[in-house]
């Protein structure tokens, strides 16, 4: 059949299927992320989806004044901005600390492990401890509300130090004399730069037995609307139970990272 002669009782259906909201919501990203209004074939490619079926959606959202056509081309309309705000006002009454507290619920209940979010200070080069949920195994990561860490030997502390400017970056490395805080410490700048260049290109820090003997940490940076760094997400474990579960460590805190910034309103490759 061709999908760009639409049946009208199929693109009914589809209209009404789950995939047809997420479709719906990529509609509205998309216009909301482009320069001017979007044509039907301009957001087929955008959206990889048929023209046949975003028209459907389309005429819906258009029905609720949510989108409207001029010449051609697609963009939002008055129904859009009137959820906009809406939604605005429903992030506000919902703070932020509630936002990072419930990912951070998630996370310690997939990983079974101890989760931790760290806000860093360039200047003193370190990260602080700011919110814990610990562990309910009996042999756990423990740490105090409060607590401070070097960035270098940490998995936090890399991964914010990979959102550094390069400039910076290379400063600190040139200006840091790293001390061992466990056997396995890393104390060469050029190895804990190739460590923070892994963390940059992956989205993930990950440490062994580097800020403690029998530590093993993965973390993720979370950032705001705007896409600063407001933290990071931290999931921290005995080394002797994590070593069979690096990557799925890794995934499952990028994951949760991406999770609580897009609650926030990040949305990555829209901001800077």
């Amino acid at each position: 059949m061709n999908e760009e002669s639409p049946n009208p009782d199929a693109a009914a259906r589809r209209t009404q299927s789950p995939q047809s909201v997420t479709r719906v919501i990529r509609i509205l990203e998309a216009l909301c992320a482009a320069a001017r209004p979007l044509t039907l074939a301009e957001l087929s490619r955008t959206l990889a989806t048929p023209k046949s079926s975003l028209a459907a959606l389309l005429r819906g959202l258009a029905d609720e004044d949510c989108v409207v056509q001029a010449e051609g081309a697609w963009r939002w309309g008055a129904g859009a901005f009137g959820l906009g705000s809406a939604l605005a006002e429903a992030r506000r009454q919902l703070q932020s600390s509630d936002l990072l507290r419930d990912g951070l619920r998630r996370l310690a209940a997939r990983s079974g492990e101890t989760v931790l979010f760290a806000v860093g200070d360039q200047e003193d080069a370190m990260l602080t401890y700011v919110d814990i949920i610990e562990s309910r195994n009996s042999v756990r990561f423990a740490a105090g509300f409060g607590d401070r860490r070097p960035l270098y030997p940490t998995a936090g502390g890399r991964a914010l130090l990979a959102t550094w400017p390069e400039e910076a970056l290379q400063a600190y490395l040139r200006g840091i004399q790293p001390e061992r805080f466990a056997e396995r410490t890393d104390t060469d700048p050029a190895v804990i730069a190739r460590a923070v260049a892994e963390a940059r290109a992956s989205g993930v820090a990950q440490t062994v037995d580097q800020a403690g003997d029998g530590v093993t940490g993965s973390a993720s940076v979370i950032r705001d609307a705007s896409g600063a760094v407001i933290g990071v997400l931290v999931v921290a474990a005995p080394s002797s139970r994590s070593q069979d579960r690096l990557a799925e460590l890794a995934a499952m805190v990028r994951d949760e990272a991406e999770a609580i910034s897009r609650s926030l309103g990040y949305r990555a490759g829209e901001k800077t």
